[in-house]
């Protein structure tokens, strides 16, 4: 108990595109037993079917000042290894300046995306996941518009965050056009997770039209209602939203406490990704 009070005390104190002020301790909302879709990962390679790499900044950089270079189909990177998906963060630009794409980066690691492939409105989603905790580094698992909404008025659902200058803490929140980091107003909340680095844990989002739930192996951390004015600058959470999986270096927010090179590499483990349909709202989130 005083570890977990530590740690998210100084989660709340160091955060800079993080927030604390929806946090709640309760079990997940119910969800049915058939699954809508996923990706157990057990194949030879990637299913191409069902992600694509986004390499589409590596050249003028990522947000949030990150390092990395996104790699398509580089298998140091990204692949399949006993029926896990490895997301790999290594330094390495001796290598990837060869890229017709490279941006001046040092660092090297994979981000797909199911946009253009396979998108979601409502419904209850859980992805399988051991994080890496060295300094500089942040895996996440998160959702953005299908559509061409700017950011932030489409929205943003980061299910998972997981920053190096903070580790063992585990992050969500909510991006819309009132309420985002940029503007002081973000709505987020932080667990203390202190094995996310050595197992692996199921973290969740349950979306409904009135209410986001966002929790860690059945037991809820983060709770939104949509009950804010302002319509689609408050709640854009009515649309598809596609998946997201990347595992980035440094930013002002990973990198508040600098860059540990001596620890690359490092991976962003995960053992599969669903989607389920919710159960009827009067079995959800009953204790």
């Amino acid at each position: 108990m005083m570890l977990a009070t530590l740690l998210l005390a100084a989660a709340a104190q160091d955060a800079t595109l993080s927030a604390n002020n929806y946090a709640v301790d309760e079990v997940m909302p119910a969800h049915l037993p058939a699954v809508l879709w996923s990706d157990e990962f057990d194949g030879a390679r990637l299913d191409k079917a069902k992600w694509s790499l986004d390499t589409s900044r590596n050249k003028e950089g990522w947000y949030n000042k990150e390092l990395q270079y996104y790699a398509a189909d580089r298998p140091e990177n990204l692949r399949l290894e006993n029926g896990r998906l490895v997301i790999e963060l290594r330094k390495d630009p001796q290598l990837i300046r060869k890229q017709p794409d490279w941006g001046k980066q040092k660092y090297s690691s994979a981000k797909i995306v199911t946009r253009g492939k396979a998108a979601f409105k409502f419904g209850f989603f859980e992805a399988s996941a051991k994080l890496p905790c060295t300094r500089g580094s942040w895996p996440a698992f998160w959702m953005m518009p299908q559509g061409s909404a700017p950011w932030p008025d489409g929205g943003e659902i980061d299910i998972l965050e997981h920053v190096g200058s903070q580790p063992n803490v585990v992050h969500a929140n909510l991006h819309t056009g009132l309420f985002n980091h940029t503007k002081g107003t973000g709505r987020g909340a932080q667990k203390a997770v202190p094995t996310a680095c050595s197992a692996f844990h199921r973290y969740q989002l349950s979306w409904t039209p009135d209410v986001i739930t966002i929790g860690i192996d059945d037991r809820a951390f983060l709770r939104v209602r949509n009950d804010q004015p302002g319509v689609r600058g408050a709640w854009p959470f009515d649309t598809p939203f596609y998946l997201i999986l990347n595992l980035a270096m440094g930013g002002d927010w990973a990198g508040a406490k600098g860059l540990d090179d001596e620890a690359l590499p490092q991976r962003f483990e995960v053992d599969y990704v669903r989607v389920y349909e919710m159960a009827p709202p009067t079995t959800a989130g009953k204790e």
